[in-house]
């Protein structure tokens, strides 16, 4: 019923998850902390095949932010192992190709042993003329660390008289963040599993510059389903359709100041902000009209 709910509906473009909870599935039935990280690996995977089923072009997942090198030895050996033949596994299966997915890390990879350097940069080396969806990769990544190297690249840049201080704006400082390829574009749904709500450092200038949707929830991350992400996509599509509405909206009362509102016009100023085809935005004028007598008298239909 929520697939059904939800197809007819446009789907986040880009979709980031803070795949949270690994250890505390583990620690909860009694098993090794490798084991947890072992099944949200899976988890991951099916997530990937539910994503691109859907639609959804980009996905990006927090796989190992800079905190966790705080974590002990053993553990973060074992889970940079585990990374290392994930990448490997993309390299090799057919739904790669298939999906031209290309494959990209986010973070500082110089941070990382070089056994998972080498498998990260051959699993970008192989899907590097892809374009068809996008994995990317948050390995050894900070999102405030990210803003200090974009300001720091672009203060060499200026230094070297390769770009103006004039020059600078919000375009300037996308194309110097991560990864090097290319700009990871603006987030439109963030997904936390394991119960807590925050975002932790992720993505600060994708995610919090497009005011993108969040949505929290309890399951740790290896018991996350495909329900799961429906609701996620359902909170999202819930969050734009008012969006739209609020916009809609205002553009009816800016030109009901100037004494009339014709259709025509709320159709055209309103897809100046939003992408949506025009028969959508008389949609939700019938819709926004038919609760409020006041609108419905004062459009010219």
């Amino acid at each position: 019923m929520l697939a059904n709910e939800i197809k007819d509906k446009p789907v986040p473009a880009h979709v980031a998850i803070i795949m949270d909870g690994n250890r505390r599935f583990a620690k909860r039935h009694g098993l090794a902390q490798y084991y947890g990280h072992f099944k949200g690996a899976d988890t991951t995977e099916k997530v990937l095949d539910w994503s691109f089923d859907l639609g959804i072009k980009q996905l990006t997942v927090y796989a190992f932010s800079t905190e966790n090198f705080d974590r002990n030895d053993v553990e973060k050996g074992r889970l940079f192992e585990l990374i290392g033949i994930k990448f490997d596994k993309i390299c090799l299966d057919e739904r790669t190709h298939k999906r031209r997915m290309r494959v990209r890390v986010i973070g500082n990879i110089e941070q990382l042993p070089p056994a998972l350097k080498s498998s990260a940069r051959h699993a970008e080396d192989i899907t590097r003329n892809y374009d068809g969806v996008y994995l990317n990769v948050a390995l050894a990544y900070g999102g405030r660390q990210e803003l200090v190297d974009a300001a720091q690249k672009m203060a060499w840049k200026v230094k070297k008289g390769e770009l103006s201080l004039k020059d600078i704006n919000e375009s300037t400082i996308s194309n110097n963040l991560y990864p090097s390829s290319g700009p990871v574009p603006y987030v439109d749904l963030i997904i936390r599993t394991g119960g807590d709500e925050r975002i932790s450092n992720f993505l600060p200038w994708q995610a919090n510059g497009n005011e993108c949707a969040a949505y929290f929830c309890a399951p740790f991350w290896p018991e996350f389903r495909r329900i799961d992400l429906l609701r996620a996509i359902r909170t999202f599509q819930t969050r734009e359709n008012e969006r739209q509405k609020n916009t809609i909206m205002r553009v009816v009362r800016l030109l009901s100041y100037y004494g009339k509102v014709e259709v025509e016009d709320v159709i055209r100023i309103s897809r100046k902000s939003l992408t949506i085809p025009k028969e959508e935005v008389v949609k939700i004028l019938h819709e926004l009209a038919y609760r409020n007598v006041v609108l419905n008298n004062m459009i010219k239909w």
